[in-house]
């Protein structure tokens, strides 16, 4: 911020741009205070995630989850080298909840609730990059009809729900994605069929 007596329309210009993208993001005390829904198993949601997706630094992965904390879809992308905005991380998020599920607008009340785990480099502080994934979510929801769900990062000491002080040591960004429990559904396998797929499994089993 800038102080001092009429500033040139250059410098309001610069000063007005930096309090927008200064605007685009939430601090921890204002998320905690947002009344984001707790997650009743978090490390049971983080590891469905990152089996899933097997995220690396600068992957997210948004996912949409039914009040019974179901998985209902999931995506995951890695962000671009540029500047933490919120309001460019709030159009990517959109634009890969859209391409997942239906909105609900039409609903008086948000029924489906929105997560975000983000896969980055450095310890499990809150950092201003963690502040602008919380405002793009929380927006990105609004827009679609869904409720503002956990914002959750994941490094290489392991993950963290922010905002609410739950953790864990596994998975981390440099884990190995655990495999299905007996009750997750596996990803499905890729189709195969025809006489190259024979000759290839008659080939694998010798």
């Amino acid at each position: 911020m800038t102080f001092g007596f009429a500033p040139s329309s250059a410098g309001s210009l610069s000063t007005s741009t930096s309090a927008a993208s200064a605007s685009r993001l939430l601090e921890p005390a204002e998320w905690a205070s947002a009344g984001i829904p707790l997650l009743r198993s978090p490390r049971e949601v983080v590891s469905g995630l990152h089996t899933r997706h097997r995220p690396r630094p600068s992957t997210a992965v948004v996912a949409v989850l039914d009040p019974e904390e179901r998985l209902l879809a999931s995506a995951s992308f890695v962000r671009r080298p540029a500047p933490a905005d919120g309001w460019m991380f709030r159009n990517a998020l959109l634009a890969q909840l859209r391409r997942v599920v239906p909105h609900d607008l039409r609903r008086r009340t948000p029924v489906r609730t929105a997560v975000l785990l983000y896969c980055r480099d450095g310890d499990a502080r809150w950092t201003e990059e963690d502040g602008a994934w919380m405002w793009g979510l929380r927006d990105a929801c609004t827009l679609h009809g869904l409720r503002c769900g956990a914002y959750i990062t994941l490094t290489r000491d392991g993950w963290q729900v922010l905002g609410e002080g739950r953790g864990g040591r596994h998975p981390n960004a440099d884990s190995s994605p655990e495999p299905f429990g007996a009750s997750e559904v596996p990803p499905p396998l890729p189709r195969t069929g025809g006489a190259a797929s024979e000759l290839l499994r008659r080939a694998a089993a010798r």
